[in-house]
This record gives C-alpha cells, structure tokens and sequence, in this order.
C-alpha cells in the first residue's frame, strides 16, 4: 500500500498515537467530507455526506472548520419528487439539505486536482479561508469520500480517478508540512 518507504513515518507516527506514545493536545477539528459521483442516479451518495455533514456539526464543528465538496444538487435536481430536500431514509424525517450547508466546492470544483491541493494546501493567495485547510501539526482531520471505485481507486466524477497511492502521499505530504 505504502510507495516505497515514504509512507513509514506516517504510519509509525498513527501507530505510537493509538498507543499513547505520542502526546500533544489537539488544537482543533476539522472534516474533509466528499461526494465523488454526479447524476440522479447517485443520490445516496450526496446523501451520505450530508448524513455526515449534520453528524459533525452536532458534535461541535463549525462550518468554517468543514469542507464540503458535492459534485451535483440533488436537492435541485428535476427528478427530485421533494424540491429542495435531500433524505436520507424513505420515510423522510430529516432533512438534510434543509439546514443551511455551506458548500465548499461544487460542481466541476470537485476534481482530484482540488482535492489534493486542499490537503497539501498547494492553493493561491487569494483562495478564500472558507475553501482552505487551516489546520496544523495537532488538528484532527476527519477525511471522508464516497463514490464508484475499486481496489486501490476512487473516481471523481467519472472523469478521473484518484489511487490509495496519492491519498497516502498527500497524507504523507500533511505531516512532512505540520498540517
């Protein structure tokens, strides 16, 4: 899974943090949350990031420490039998779009491209704060991605593919840099 060895010092540094090993107060939380697929057909996809999006921010993370990244609006979405809603259940008891999201990223915003600048924070000056990763050496960082993939791969959009390989080496390329 690791290219060459590159990888180690990442996966040394998880293991002695799940074991007490390392010890350093976080100093804030964040969430990198996801949707890869476009088109009706993948609604349970966007709602799977909203799912996630409402969890993390009843546990206390604000919007502006949240990145959301959504390829299409199902909400708008003609085929949508209830306009401006998005449910994740059949019997529609909570609606996810209806609570204010802050999207980060949109439509054709949503590439891999992005994606890794916004881990390695590999983005121009005038990139707006709400479309950043403001995070350091002791932030927590939730990344969460759903979509089509196999083993080893994730497709954005059906027009590109990201590997486990450049996750793991933008991972690697957040502690090198203390993000």
């Amino acid at each position: 899974m690791w290219r060459n060895t590159g990888g180690l010092p990442v996966l040394l540094f998880a293991l002695a943090a799940c074991f007490g090993l390392v010890s350093a107060e976080h100093t804030s939380n964040w969430a990198v949350l996801v949707s890869t697929s476009r088109f009706w057909f993948n609604y349970r996809h966007m709602a799977n990031v909203l799912s996630l999006y409402r969890t993390v921010k009843r546990l206390g993370i604000p919007d502006s420490q949240i990145i959301l990244m959504l390829p299409d609006d199902m909400a708008c979405n003609p085929r949508n039998a209830f306009p401006g809603t998005v449910y994740n259940n059949a019997d529609r008891a909570l609606d996810l779009y209806g609570d204010n999201i802050e999207v980060d990223y949109r439509g054709y915003e949503v590439t891999v491209e992005n994606f890794i600048r916004l881990l390695t924070d590999r983005v121009g000056e005038d990139m707006p704060r709400s479309k950043r990763l403001l995070t350091d050496d002791r932030s927590n960082i939730l990344v969460y991605m759903t979509g089509h993939g196999g083993n080893e791969f994730l497709k954005f959009q059906d027009a590109e593919e990201i590997s486990a390989f450049d996750i793991a080496d933008a991972f690697e390329q957040m502690w090198e840099k203390k993000r």
